[in-house]
């Protein structure tokens, strides 16, 4: 669960709000869009939940299309994640992380990079030492950064805005609800990462379709309270105004103490989704590695920690670099396309274990096929509404993925012919 929650919770919820707020007409179609956000992840997640299930191993998404397509539709995938995806987010949430902690701390920082790499650095340190010492640190900071949300939940219904004249509610527009739905699907992503390091887990076949259950039942009630929040304190014409609702909302509140102690509270759950990066990302890339795909050397294990020490560093170092080039925001841009349709490639193998395996299996998606097309449907028009809004992004994401066929072609027939 903390794997899940601090996958999912980096930084969104204290800030998409008001982004939600521009593109909803009323209070009423700002929590109907977080509640709609809620029911496709959590239907997302529980395709996951079975492939955890079915393949309970170290690698994730990368494990699942190996097996279903082929290696190489499973090495671009590995690629994407590589190139942009985990080290681009490692890297931009490393430098929120030095942001915000040297807001709660009261002083200025006139470049954050040194302190982003340093960040990287320290948790890259710790997961050197094996699952043990990550995870207790991902317990720590699981309760720092639901302790945070929570506070900010409290203290905002319990310092709620003086009531607005009381108006006529806006009618519900599907076409802005919909639109709205891109940013709040964004803020619910990242379950997946739990399957990453399902070989780590203790009776993964029960456990990892629970933890991940158990949640995302749990952010979303957490994402609709914090909406709920900022709705009582800003109302939804302020939250739409807002630049920085949770700063905002503990001003409103405590003065500029409140806006310190949220943001220590953001900068603690930038480290948790940058724990997470780590943790899944070296397994993924250590599976990869020992099949010959990626730098052998990085699908060795430590011979006492049993953690996948090289794949760690590799990961960090490249991280390190897009820190230090600020190279990072315009690649996460880049990889929306490309990281959409990779979930979209993962959950399209559980069509793939239901016609081809006849193997027991603890979970299995309900209300199957039916749940798993509705999620693919909901992708496919996330993918198709970024291309038409941001077309060079898109096609530029589009590049960078299929980048990984002439890479894989290089590395098997040059690098390591087989």
């Amino acid at each position: 669960m903390a794997v899940v929650i601090n996958g999912v919770i980096g930084i969104g919820i204290f800030r998409t709000p008001a982004t939600i707020a521009l593109h909803t007409g009323s209070s009423a179609e700002q929590l109907i869009a977080w509640a709609i956000g809620a029911a496709i992840a959590l239907t997302g997640a529980l395709c996951y939940a079975e492939l955890g299930a079915r393949r309970p191993t170290a690698g994730g998404g990368y494990v699942y299309l190996r097996e279903a397509f082929g290696v190489i539709i499973a090495f671009v995938y590995g690629w994407n994640l590589l190139a942009v995806n985990y080290s681009g987010s490692l890297a931009a949430l490393a430098s929120v992380f030095a942001d915000y902690a040297s807001v709660a701390l009261g002083v200025n920082l006139p470049d954050v990079r040194p302190y982003a790499v340093g960040t990287i650095v320290f948790l890259a340190g710790i997961n050197w030492f094996g699952i043990r010492s990550g995870a207790f640190t991902l317990n720590i900071l699981t309760v720092l950064k639901l302790g945070a949300i929570s506070a900010m939940i409290v203290v905002g219904l319990v310092a709620r805005g003086a009531p607005a004249p009381a108006a006529a509610p806006a009618a519900i527009n599907p076409l802005a609800l919909f639109g709205a739905l891109m940013p709040v699907l964004f803020s619910y992503s990242g379950w997946y990462h739990i399957n990453d390091i399902a070989g780590e887990i203790r009776d993964p076949q029960r456990n990892l379709p629970r933890a991940i259950v158990f949640a995302m039942l749990l952010i979303a009630a957490c994402y609709l309270l914090a909406n709920v929040a900022y709705l009582a304190v800003l109302g939804h014409d302020g939250l739409a105004a807002s630049k920085a609702p949770a700063a905002d909302l503990m001003r409103h509140a405590l003065g500029d103490t409140g806006a310190r102690l949220i943001a220590a509270g953001i900068a603690t759950s930038a480290l948790g989704f940058c724990h997470v990066m780590l943790i899944g990302g070296a397994r993924v890339f250590q599976v990869m590695g020992a099949d010959g795909v990626f730098f052998r050397s990085a699908g060795k294990l430590h011979p006492r920690w049993r953690s996948p020490n090289i794949a760690l560093l590799l990961l960090a170092g490249w991280a390190i670099l897009l820190a230090l080039t600020g190279t990072f925001d315009q690649l996460l841009n880049y990889s929306t396309v490309g990281d959409w349709l990779g979930i979209a490639a993962v959950i399209g193998t559980v069509f793939w274990y239901h016609r081809n395996s006849t193997e027991t299996v603890a979970f299995r998606v309900p209300l199957y096929p039916w749940l798993p097309i509705a999620f693919l449907i909901v992708v496919l028009w996330i993918v198709g509404v970024t291309s038409w809004s941001n077309p060079r992004d898109a096609g530029m994401g589009v590049l960078i993925t299929l980048a990984g066929l002439p890479v894989y072609w290089f590395w098997t027939r040059v690098v390591r012919p087989r």
